[in-house]
């Protein structure tokens, strides 16, 4: 099984999380949590991945609300951000406005059906495979890196590291983005001072042309 657990989670409180196998998967969760958390730029929204053993954790941050799973190291990582963007648009479908003041483990009872239910579907159906790869393909997941989970807890503040540089890259494709806009803006409008001032010139050029052949600048000898 590729996903083997999952978890909804605003700050550090934990909404909802499901395990498909007796692991310590909820404990390293909320350890990474507690990390990403840290700090004046914890709302900041970014997508990350941490190395734990044989397993990888997938962490995407949107509007103050966490998304996290567990999946094999070599079910790569088009998978499970697609299965993470799917739990959060239904998860915020679903609760709406209720997730900013619900207490811990609120929806649990509801919603680790869902996270269940989508785990199996992004882990095994060839459908959801063929899925995954057409949206990586068109949105291609945000630039994720990775690090060693028990090396980050140790050194502590690794985290914040990784949480920061993955921001300040959304941060310069969205100012790049910016500029390649601004500077095909500043092309057509540059292109459109051209050409009216060609078609200008142009038209200079040629009344030169009659008046010189019409003797005079009114044209008078042409219009009889």
């Amino acid at each position: 099984m590729g996903i083997l657990y999952g978890m909804v989670a605003r700050g550090q409180v934990v909404l909802a999380e499901f395990s498909a196998t007796q692991s310590n998967a909820s404990v390293v969760a909320k350890q990474i949590l507690s990390k990403i958390n840290q700090g004046s730029d914890n709302n900041n929204d970014s997508n990350v991945s941490f190395s734990h053993d044989r397993y990888v954790f997938h962490v995407k941050r949107t509007d103050g609300l966490t998304v996290l799973c567990m999946a094999d190291d070599a079910f790569g990582r088009i998978a499970p951000f697609a299965f993470l963007e799917d739990i959060h648009k239904k998860f915020v479908k679903t609760y709406a406005r209720a997730i900013l003041s619900a207490p811990a483990y609120a929806m649990n009872d509801e919603f680790s059906r869902v996270l269940n239910q989508q785990m199996e579907y992004y882990s095994n159906d060839p459908n959801a495979d063929r899925l995954n790869r057409l949206k990586g393909e068109m949105t291609q997941v945000r630039t994720v890196m990775i690090d060693n989970i028990d090396k980050v807890l140790e050194r502590g503040g690794r985290l914040e590291l990784l949480v920061e540089k993955t921001s300040a890259m959304n941060s310069n494709s969205i100012r790049f983005k910016r500029q390649s806009r601004r500077y095909k803006n500043n092309l057509w409008w540059s292109n459109v001072r051209l050409t009216v001032a060609l078609v200008i010139i142009f038209v200079i050029v040629v009344y030169i042309i009659l008046a010189f052949i019409c003797h005079g600048p009114l044209l008078s000898s042409c219009w009889r």
